[in-house]
């Protein structure tokens, strides 16, 4: 997809069978799994093998340490909660956390929380850390 942020390099053995959409924000330690275990079975039937499609579909954040498995795709306008385990399909505008992930709200609800707890920064680098750290810490930099 266009205007994408991806953090991760752990696309597996299929990455061909992962589509990413448009605007969509992919952190770190995020992990596509698009197989399944058959090794336990592979001794009664020598070619089981099963293998399953990854979507995420446009203006979607995945988070950090996300593990997305097989057959599973993420609707447009969601987000997935840091550390979550997806392993059904996550409905448009919806935010889905835990594990396995259910949804916890709507997109609408977050982006209340969020503007509710905004902080405003600088986008000077410099700035912003010695705002952060007055804000949080009470103290210059």
């Amino acid at each position: 997809g266009e205007r994408c942020r991806i953090y991760t390099t752990q696309f597996g053995g299929e990455p061909y069978l992962i589509r990413i959409g448009n605007h969509v924000g992919i952190s770190n330690d995020v992990t596509f799994v698009t197989h399944n275990l058959n090794w336990v079975f592979q001794d009664k039937y020598e070619s089981l093998t099963s293998f399953g499609k990854i979507e995420i579909k446009d203006n979607c954040n995945i988070g950090v340490g996300v593990i997305i498995l097989p057959n599973v795709t993420i609707g447009p306008n969601s987000v997935v909660g840091a550390g979550s385990v997806v392993t059904k399909d996550v409905p448009p505008n919806s935010v889905a956390a835990g594990n396995p992930a259910k949804v916890i709200c709507t997109v609408d609800d977050y982006e209340k929380k969020v503007v509710a707890n905004h902080i405003p920064i600088p986008l000077d680098r410099e700035e912003a850390r010695k705002t952060l750290i007055k804000r949080f810490w009470g103290e210059d930099a």
